[in-house]
């Protein structure tokens, strides 16, 4: 039985505000709590001004107090610019705040250009080559032990939390893949960002599996970008929109997100309607029962137990009718239910 989870990077649309992107996403978490979604991550971008979500703990913050039993996690933590320590008392506080239902998901991307990584980072001398090495610290912080780093033994994350936070690495590569392996955390697949050799991606992470005290044997789940309308028809017109964005983006354009109209008035090139093609790989678009059997399949070929949804439509109503015929063609409110 496939669970279903929603990953939210709080799009803004043309036209539009990051104070209504943040009110959407309080809306779409309280309707994923009521479909009967296992869990909701917030991402961490910089410098664009397509989306909202900057800061994914002050987020995951707002969606756990403007809900009541869905998990809520960061997807993910950018841990690559910040201090081990303090994203462990973060995500220690919010555990404190909200028992069993946080989730921390940390990620080696930038999440932004080059330049705007060096402002978030800095004061920092590390650079990405300590990642490995931030990861062991900062899980040693939440769970109380003495951090890997000699000068910091004597150093520990308060408050200290009665139960800790699920712990998730999320990548989209092989080494990211090792590095969720060797540390023993449950590994999140990237598959919208990435989706070629994603199934030896995810062997290569099963097979170098090494326990841990939060993981005895490997979990994955797979980030995907679905729209799911009535028709096959009105999907493909929502998705003009992310063609018509994903194109921009390539080219260097952090836009907010275009209306279908805007993005189907807009001239191609021969060269540019190649590249949308050739985009349309990690996407899913299609009806319910289209939508159900990809996904089902996708899960399968890499043993996954759950699908983190990612779905993005100018129009917000078409964004919520989206996740709510996903939830009624997999059953998430019977599944819910017999839980």
């Amino acid at each position: 039985m496939i669970k279903l989870s929603v990953l939210d990077q709080s799009p803004v649309r043309s036209g539009g505000t990051p104070a209504q992107a943040i009110e959407e996403t309080i809306r779409l978490a309280q309707k994923a709590e009521s479909l009967g979604y296992s869990r909701y991550w917030l991402a961490e971008h910089h410098g664009t001004d397509g989306f909202a979500g900057s800061s994914p703990e002050i987020l995951v913050t707002r969606v756990a107090a403007a809900t009541k039993q869905i998990r809520v996690g960061s997807g993910g933590v950018m841990l690559s610019h910040y201090s081990p320590l303090k994203v462990a008392e973060n995500f220690s506080l919010l555990e404190n705040m909200f028992p069993d239902r946080i989730d921390l998901g940390i990620g080696r991307a930038p999440g932004s250009d080059g330049l705007t990584a060096a402002a978030l980072a800095y004061g920092n001398q590390l650079g990405i080559e300590y990642f490995p090495t931030k990861i062991a610290d900062m899980t040693a912080f939440l769970s109380g032990k003495a951090p890997l780093s000699e000068p910091f033994k004597g150093v520990r994350a308060t408050p200290v939390s009665p139960s800790l936070p699920e712990l998730w690495l999320l990548g989209s590569s092989d080494q990211s893949a090792s590095y969720a392996a060797h540390f023993g955390l449950a590994y999140s697949f990237a598959h919208f960002i990435t989706p070629y050799s994603s199934e030896a991606i995810v062997e290569h992470y099963k097979e170098s599996f090494r326990q841990s005290p939060a993981n005895s044997e490997p979990r994955v789940n797979l980030g995907v970008f679905v729209i799911c309308a009535d028709t096959m028809e009105e999907a493909e017109y929502l998705a003009s929109s992310r063609d018509f964005w994903r194109l921009k983006l390539g080219q260097g354009q952090h836009l907010p997100y275009p209306s279908p109209q805007e993005a189907l008035n807009y001239q191609y090139t021969d060269n540019e309607k190649a590249i949308i093609e050739q985009n349309k790989i990690n996407r899913f678009v299609g009806d319910p029962e289209f939508i159900k059997n990809k996904l089902e399949d996708l899960a399968r070929a890499h043993g996954a137990e759950e699908l983190v949804i990612l779905t993005i439509t100018y129009d917000f109503e078409a964004r919520m009718r989206s996740y709510q015929l996903l939830a009624d063609a997999f059953g998430l409110k019977n599944q819910k239910d017999a839980a």
